[in-house]
């Protein structure tokens, strides 16, 4: 089973994805969360798999509560989805810099929310298409990257990068797969050498190790 954390400071929506949710037969809801600091209480306690985290809410908004839940050691191995109903680009950035492995819009239709969390749970990371869009444009406006960052890409092998280039434009696995002409089981061998290389917890974080280390740049 999936376990499931919810954080919405509205009860009838927590009420409402809770519903959702347990009617999964892979998942189970296991707390709901008021507030930011709630939710990071309650990921402490629980150790869900995944955390449903609104952005907007009051004493600790759900940016700080995934940069806490990230960050700690007694909440390793915690998903965050991010979930609102804004798309503002600020949101997305910060919420992905802040260790999320998601972000998703609330009308999202149900049926994807579910495959979104077995997907989170998976340690996938996962983006809107609209928000990727964002995202990127995003990103084009980042300052050049400095030699410090660049970096860091230092003891990537020259097939790693490619691989983590085809990340960052939104690639599945098997179209990484095509793209290089290699086995399904060797990309996936890639991707856990650049997840443990670039300290990632998901292919979102390799999508911003990509971008701000200026091996992939945006053009919007």
């Amino acid at each position: 089973m999936i376990r499931v954390l919810i954080a919405d400071d509205q009860a009838l929506l927590r009420g409402s994805f809770r519903v959702l949710v347990d009617s999964a037969p892979d998942l189970e809801v296991v707390g709901e969360a008021g507030d930011g600091a709630e939710a990071v209480e309650l990921a402490e306690k629980e150790r869900p798999d995944v955390v449903l985290m609104d952005v907007r809410m009051p004493e600790m908004d759900g940016i700080e509560a995934t940069r806490r839940i990230c960050a700690s050691n007694a909440t390793e191995g915690v998903h965050v989805l991010m979930l609102t109903t804004f798309d503002l680009d600020s949101y997305v950035y910060s919420a992905l810099r802040a260790g999320a492995s998601g972000f998703l819009l609330k009308d999202t239709p149900p049926a994807e929310l579910l495959t979104a969390i077995r997907v989170v749970a998976a340690g996938e990371g996962l983006l809107a298409p609209s928000i990727t869009r964002r995202l990127i444009a995003e990103f084009a406006r980042l300052p050049e990257p400095g030699q410090r960052v660049a970096a860091s890409l230092d003891n990537i092998t020259t097939r790693e990068r490619e691989v983590l280039g085809l990340i960052a434009r939104g690639l599945s696995n098997d179209e990484i797969a095509g793209t290089l002409h290699l086995g399904l089981a060797t990309v996936k061998t890639h991707i856990s050498h650049l997840l443990h290389k670039l300290a990632a917890r998901d292919r979102a974080q390799l999508v911003i190790a990509a971008y701000e280390s200026g091996l992939v740049r945006a053009s919007v």
